[in-house]
């Protein structure tokens, strides 16, 4: 495996790449994984090699200098840059740095799976310049790329977009086999280039059981009460305000309720749910990043779990926090659009589903949620082990299985 990074506490998609690899080792396949993490991380029973930046090339060299212009100078020059190579001369140097470890590695592989963060894809490539290892490679397909690919409203032409366009061209190309977390997502991408309808398969993000120490909560997240929290940023397209509205309007309606409900969002981006927070004490809003364990813990204990997505004709995306809603086994308020993978997971028919510019209806669900909460807080479950299953080990097995009979 050649992994962007495997820091939990770094990015949802650092995350979602730990959890894939502990269901790997759980199926029962040997693993060595490549990692280009900013720090070095220890996998039980798992052999590891964190890759190390070439600081000595001329690449490393342009990567400085073009940042001493933007920090030092004020002169901004990655547009123009990546308007003439595509990329920056940070991640070609990474890409070299990448390239450089694998050529030495010691093991034949049965197959080589790339797993990326964000929007740099270093891991995919590497690959490209490793030929020898097209035929047994799976390049994993996390989100849309490049930006101009994502569906409206997060859509937006980055410098270099065509350079960025042939990238993913040539992988949709090159390696044997191609993943995505989601049903949608293939298609989605297969618009775009067609040769991912025939060689994609769907691994969705993983379910794994963390085994954190014991996590002393904080002062506003007390687990006996009717709490409804969101984990993670809220970007542009994720429009928290006719949650606070449906919110405030259950409140009004329900007075009783303020004692004992909370509606938390935690993560970076908070600074549209600020000012709310200020006026009305049942709305928190975590000043910055939580560390991993203090999330998740507070993911399994809450009463709801929120999805919040775009407002949008489509969310191909399967969030990365939607594993650990999951095992909660907890109600999941869903807010986005009619067409969603998370939707098409859960079930058309799933009752805590609303359009996220719909407040009346939102604020009818939390009243509904929060009255079958009042009346058994045991019982208040998700009750989808079919999702659950979908997302462990064993499901996994049975889908790479097919991989490698192909690949052998």
């Amino acid at each position: 495996m050649v992994v962007e990074s495997i820091d939990v506490d770094e990015s949802s998609g650092s995350k979602a790449n730990w959890a894939f690899i502990q269901n790997l080792k759980k199926a029962g396949y040997q693993l060595k994984v490549y990692h280009f993490s900013k720090k070095d991380i220890v996998l039980k029973d798992i052999s590891t090699v964190k890759i190390r930046e070439n600081r000595r090339s001329f690449l490393f060299l342009l990567s400085r200098l073009e940042r001493y212009f933007r920090n030092y100078l004020k002169i901004e020059l990655h547009r123009p840059l990546e308007n003439t190579f595509g990329f920056s001369f940070t991640l070609m140097n990474d890409r070299n740095s990448i390239v450089s470890e694998l050529k030495n590695m010691d093991i034949k592989p049965d197959l080589v799976i790339t797993l990326s963060k964000g929007g740099s894809f270093r891991p995919h490539h590497a690959l490209l310049q490793m030929p020898e290892w097209h035929s047994k490679w799976l390049a994993y397909m996390h989100d849309p790329y490049p930006m101009h690919h994502y569906p409206k409203p997060y859509t937006w032409k980055e410098p270099g977009y065509e350079q960025k366009e042939t990238f993913i061209r040539k992988v949709s190309q090159k390696a044997a086999f191609s993943a995505f977390p989601s049903q949608l997502l293939k298609e989605w991408m297969g618009q775009f280039y067609p040769n991912f309808l025939r060689t994609g398969i769907i691994i969705p993000h993983q379910n794994v059981a963390y085994s954190h120490e014991k996590v002393d909560f904080p002062e506003y997240f007390n687990p006996e009460n009717f709490n409804l929290l969101h984990a993670g940023n809220l970007l542009g397209a994720r429009n928290p305000k006719p949650l606070l509205e449906a919110y405030n309007m259950f409140l009004n309606r329900h007075p009783e309720a303020k004692p004992d409900s909370r509606l938390i969002f935690l993560g970076g981006s908070n600074e549209r749910v600020m000012d709310e927070a200020g006026k009305i004490p049942n709305i928190i809003a975590s000043e910055g990043y939580l560390p991993f364990k203090e999330v998740y813990a507070m993911q399994q204990k809450t009463a709801v779990n929120i999805i919040l997505e775009a407002r949008s004709e489509i969310s191909p995306f399967l969030p990365g926090k939607f594993p650990h809603c999951v095992n909660s086994d907890k109600p999941m308020l869903l807010l986005g659009p009619e067409k969603s993978e998370v939707r098409r997971l859960l079930g058309t028919e799933y009752p805590y589903w609303s359009k996220i510019i719909d407040s009346q209806r939102i604020s009818q669900l939390i009243e509904d949620l929060y009255k079958c909460w009042k009346i058994s807080p045991e019982s208040f479950h998700l009750k989808r082990p079919d999702i659950k299953e979908y997302l462990e080990a064993g499901h996994l097995k049975k889908v790479l299985d097919t991989v490698l009979e192909k690949s052998a």
